[in-house]
């Protein structure tokens, strides 16, 4: 796989993001945002999910899910007319550019309006390529472009997948069976998860004995999964250290055991299946102190074989990396409109000689305070 990196994206006029006052992100390999409840970190998150949908041929099903154009669009249409968004990737020889607007249209639609993509390979000035929207303005034309750097661009962009492992109730998609044929990656809230267990078992070994492990390690009382299909589908259950053959359901795990069994499982995975770039909604829910140890260390194993972005609001986890990988979010109350702040290590570099980075968010040093 071609070393590519997300190295910046810059937002406008996306729900709390300003036309006037864009949001630019520059991504590490980890890249963590931080801030209060409210400042517009979903909203970041969300964009990523709008992407997606483009890629598959969806964003006008994404609009009508999402509420129509007002919902999406910085105070509505009157306010704002049309968002617009900028990826930029870098790779050995270059970098490629995305450029996109999206304009409000009738009946609360979000129409193609510009489109391109912009290649640098070492040389002084870029390489402009318009992009043909494709049927009738409503969907990107990466779709059917045959452009190398265009399929390049979309290659790239179908692997970026958003995460969010919140929903562990009875009913949630973290405790269904599901059909073994839908494993060939695990899906946004782990729909699947139980059947990409099987896939990686059977195909993947190595992997599938190292995310067992990680799980021991959090849940004292697991010893193993146990997962045999049945008519197509297979059920998350599992063994207990109680050393007898009595099969558990997943029902029988807390909701912090399920959630970090889909975490361990997300980052853990090979680097045939995981995605080039992983967005993570605040994984540290409902996981006990001593597992946010484990769950640092699962993000810095994946960020060396895909980047990480991730919404938290865990002490804990900020401390396990160094200021540049973290991005404060809030709600400049002037304008009413989310603002990114990068955090400086050279900066901080005399308070760090006294203070952790958790120590200093509680002093409200780095923002992203109530």
């Amino acid at each position: 796989m071609e070393k590519v990196k997300l190295s910046q994206i810059t937002i406008r006029g996306y729900k709390s993001i300003a036309s006037e006052h864009p949001v630019t992100l520059n991504l590490q390999d980890v890249t963590l945002l931080i801030g209060a409840n409210g400042a517009g970190k979903s909203n970041i998150l969300s964009f990523f999910k709008l992407l997606g949908f483009m890629m598959n041929g969806a964003l006008q099903r994404y609009v009508e899910q999402e509420g129509t154009s007002n919902a999406l669009l910085h105070y509505g249409v009157k306010e704002t007319p049309q968002l617009s968004c900028e990826l930029v990737y870098r790779y050995a020889q270059g970098k490629d550019t995305y450029r996109f607007t999206l304009a409000h249209a009738t009946e609360g639609r979000l129409l193609i309006d510009d489109e391109k993509v912009l290649s640098n390979c070492g040389h002084t000035s870029d390489d402009v390529q318009g992009i043909s929207p494709d049927y009738n303005y409503r969907e990107s034309g990466l779709l059917k472009s045959t452009a190398e750097k265009n399929i390049r661009i979309r290659e790239i962009l179908l692997q970026t997948k958003f995460y969010q492992f919140h929903d562990s109730s009875s009913n949630g998609p973290l405790r269904q069976a599901s059909q073994v044929d839908t494993a060939n990656y695990l899906q946004t809230q782990a729909t699947n998860l139980a059947a990409f267990l099987l896939f990686l078992k059977e195909n993947y070994p190595v992997e599938f004995r190292k995310i067992e492990e990680h799980v021991r390690f959090v849940v004292p009382n697991f010893r193993e999964f146990y997962l045999v299909p049945n008519k197509g589908y297979v059920s998350l259950k599992w063994y207990d250290t109680s050393g007898n053959d009595y099969v558990l359901t997943a029902d029988q795990l807390s909701d912090g055991s399920i959630r970090f069994i889909a975490l361990a499982t997300l980052l853990l995975q090979p680097q045939e299946t995981i995605a080039r770039v992983i967005i993570l909604d605040e994984p540290e829910l409902g996981l006990h102190p001593m597992a946010i140890d484990a769950l640092a260390h699962l993000i810095e194993d994946a960020s060396l074989k895909s980047q990480i972005l991730v919404s938290t609001q865990s002490k804990e986890l900020i401390d396990y990396f160094e200021p540049q990988n973290i991005a404060v979010v809030e709600m400049a109350e002037d304008s009413h409109t989310t603002t990114v702040q990068q955090l400086d290590n050279e900066a901080l570099s005399s308070w760090l000689e006294n203070y952790t980075l958790s120590e200093l968010w509680d002093k409200n040093v780095l923002g992203g305070r109530p």
